[in-house]
């Protein structure tokens, strides 16, 4: 076809279209595009939604939007909401009239220490009453509280970040990454030899760091720009919060009958766009360590990224199974694991805001690390979310680590694991408990099919215990640490009573929260869950 016959062709049809459209209105033909994209838009909003939500969430979310738009509701909801966080605060907001807004106009100098005794001398009793939280047994003032506080303190003002300066906190922190790295596999030749990583500020800075660095590091490799990651429901909360800070799509499946990592239900919701799978050893919920072999079988085979937890087990697993426990493999030692986060200030008794990080290779972890380059204040590159760290608790990890040795932490592993299971025995032996599964580790979970769990919490709470309530199912669990040690039958004696006053006068307690935990748990739209949630946090802090 010649020039002139395509010439001919094109005002053809700019003649057809010419007479078709003169029929309309101007308006008309000015409209029906911006129609047909309003259309096109919500239609993709809708798609999104029902693949982000899944229908019956997508649907409810429809659902409440349009009732808000009833004159009055609205209203009514935010003010029952308001009644709920005020509620929550209630602890909380009577002592806050007191609190200082302003610099004092004269310094204190050093009675600015009396003031601090005075001040802690106001925090509730704390002492094997809670669950986890402190991990160090004894008093605050004596044995290993006293060999990590004074390393603390004798390396306070020090800073990594100037590693020409502080070598001694450098060097700290990379034996501490290479110590922890020897409990987690690095010796064992299915590894790979290569393992390294960084300490951070704890377990939720590691886990963002490892799923923002398999982003990065997938991206590389196989040109993944919609990353998607799934986790089981019992995963830690820190990876939703990794979805959102570096926009990742996130599925979190249910969990098996056993309450562990469904690893078919992951399976299935594999596909171009995962970058990570995640186990954990154990989960914080129930205690139960995942099927991190078959998750390595399934991370390799589809040549994506696996991240296990082990911020909880780290410094526990590897001397119980060296104890003789039962531990099924969770380190690096599985083929698959490309990463691991562990926290020293948990059972590795080091000061709080110190956890590692560790990835299978150098490749991963390079993803790791922010560099710049058009900076005028010269180059720069840091290899964690924080530029400035804490030297002290670098020292003070380090410190904890290097006192206690492998039979210290031997001696600890015997001492709570033994705790830990005469207290599940206890709780079995309480007819109207049950456990949540079979805990492999130090933490215990128990519901009930005859009292509401979330008031004998209440009744707990009024005895000076501070446990964890849980969802899916309604439950409460307790990490067991050294300060729990001498003091297990205390608590099975507390818990019976607060079983049987349950029972035998059920209802809420005054000033209890057990309404308002069950009133969320059964609560359809999570997304109003998630409002009261911000707001509760947005008036604490």
């Amino acid at each position: 076809m010649d020039s002139a016959s395509v010439k001919t062709f094109l005002l053809d049809v700019r003649a057809s279209a010419n007479s078709l459209l003169s029929q309309y209105e101007p308006l008309v033909l000015v409209s029906a595009p911006l129609f047909a994209l309003l259309v096109a838009s919500t239609l993709q909003s809708a798609i999104h939604g029902l693949q982000e939500k899944g229908l019956k969430a997508t649907l409810l979310g429809f659902f409440m939007s349009f009732i808000k738009l009833v004159p009055g509701v609205k209203s009514y909801i935010d003010a029952e909401k308001q009644k709920v966080v005020d509620k929550l605060q209630s602890g909380g907001k009577s002592g806050r009239e007191s609190w200082r807004t302003e610099l004092p106009s004269t310094g204190l100098g050093v009675g600015v220490i009396e003031k601090m005794k005075d001040e802690k001398s106001k925090d509730v009793a704390w002492q094997g009453k809670c669950s986890g939280a402190v991990y160090i047994g004894g008093s605050e003032v004596e044995g290993h509280f006293s060999v990590i506080n004074e390393a603390c303190s004798m390396f306070a003002h020090t800073n990594p970040l100037h590693m020409d300066v502080f070598k001694s906190v450098v060097r700290f922190e990379s034996e501490v990454v290479a110590m922890t790295a020897a409990l987690l596999g690095s010796k064992k030749k299915s590894s790979g030899g290569q393992i390294c990583g960084n300490m951070t500020s704890g377990g939720t800075e590691s886990i963002l760091l490892a799923v923002k660095s398999s982003r990065d590091y997938m991206k590389t490799r196989k040109g993944i720009k919609k990353p998607e990651m799934i986790i089981p429901e019992s995963a830690h909360s820190a990876y939703d919060k990794a979805a959102q800070y570096f926009n990742i799509k996130l599925w979190r499946v249910p969990v098996n009958k056993e309450f562990q990592a469904d690893v078919k239900a992951i399976r299935r919701h594999i596909n171009k766009n995962t970058i990570l799978i995640v186990g954990s050893a154990p989960g914080f919920p129930h205690g139960i360590v995942d099927p991190i072999e078959e998750l390595g079988q399934l991370a390799s085979s589809f040549d994506i990224c696996l991240h296990v937890d082990l911020c909880l087990g780290g410094f526990v697993l590897p001397f119980a199974n060296k104890l003789g426990y039962p531990i099924p493999p969770f380190d690096f030692s599985v083929k698959g694991v490309t990463s691991i986060s562990a926290d020293v200030h948990k059972y590795g008794l080091a000061p709080k805001g110190t956890s590692t990080v560790l990835y299978r290779n150098h490749d991963i972890r390079k993803h790791q690390f922010v560099a710049v380059t058009e900076w005028s204040g010269g180059l720069y590159v840091s290899p964690t979310i924080a530029g400035s760290r804490p030297g002290g608790l670098i020292a003070g990890a380090w410190a904890a680590m290097m006192s206690l040795g492998e039979e210290g932490y031997l001696e600890n592993t015997k001492n709570i694991m033994e705790a830990s299971k005469r207290l599940q025995k206890g709780i079995e032996e309480i007819p109207e408990l049950f456990i949540i599964g079979k805990p492999d580790m130090t933490v215990v979970a128990w519901g009930s099919n005859v009292v509401d769990i979330f008031e004998v919490n209440d009744i707990m709470s009024s005895k000076g215990w501070h446990l964890n309530a849980l969802q899916r199912p309604n439950s409460i669990h307790i990490c067991v640490t050294l300060q729990h040690v001498p003091i297990i039958d205390d608590f099975l004696r507390d818990l019976r009573g607060s079983v049987k006053t349950v029972k035998e006068n059920p209802g809420p307690i005054s000033g209890g929260l057990a309404p308002i935990y069950g009133a969320a748990g059964r609560m359809p739209d999570r997304g109003m869950v998630q409002e009261l949630l911000v707001n509760y946090m947005d008036g604490a802090c």
